[in-house]
């Protein structure tokens, strides 16, 4: 799969002139965004849908430093995909260079609007189909 690609913004650096911590949490949700619309689920016709995808944990580790104006390629991953529960790995690379500079993961759910788990499966099997595609690809 082609990667996100990032360019470091001025106001997502610190006082150091890096990239804030906070700021690779945020990028992590728009390359999973972006993720989803690449193999054909667009998130906010599942929340049209009433589909909620909460974050249940997050991590991130800093390999290296981002700064202003460095364009980075994110690649998103799906590690696990049960219908109730979808877990993502994420790669941040240097866009010319390719140099590690983070990685992190993040675990997510399905609810509906009153709160409620769901199972894709059960209550849209379309957008599970395509999970499940996803993760089969994932896998070979």
């Amino acid at each position: 799969m082609q990667a996100y690609e990032h360019r470091a913004q001025y106001y997502e650096t610190d006082q150091m002139g890096i990239i804030h911590h906070s700021n690779y949490i945020r990028w992590f949700e728009s390359a999973r965004i972006w993720y989803m619309s690449q193999i054909g689920v667009d998130y906010r016709e599942m929340e049209r849908q009433g589909v909620m995808i909460p974050v249940l944990e997050v991590s991130c580790t800093y390999k290296s430093m981002v700064h202003f104006g460095d364009l980075v390629d994110i690649i998103p991953k799906m590690e696990k995909y049960n219908g109730v529960k979808l877990e993502l790995s994420y790669l941040i690379l240097d866009h010319g260079t390719k140099e590690v500079r983070t990685c992190g993961r993040s675990s997510h759910c399905f609810l509906n609007r009153d709160g409620r788990l769901l199972s894709l499966k059960k209550a849209y099997p379309v957008f599970d189909a395509v999970f499940r595609a996803a993760m089969e690809a994932e896998q070979a």
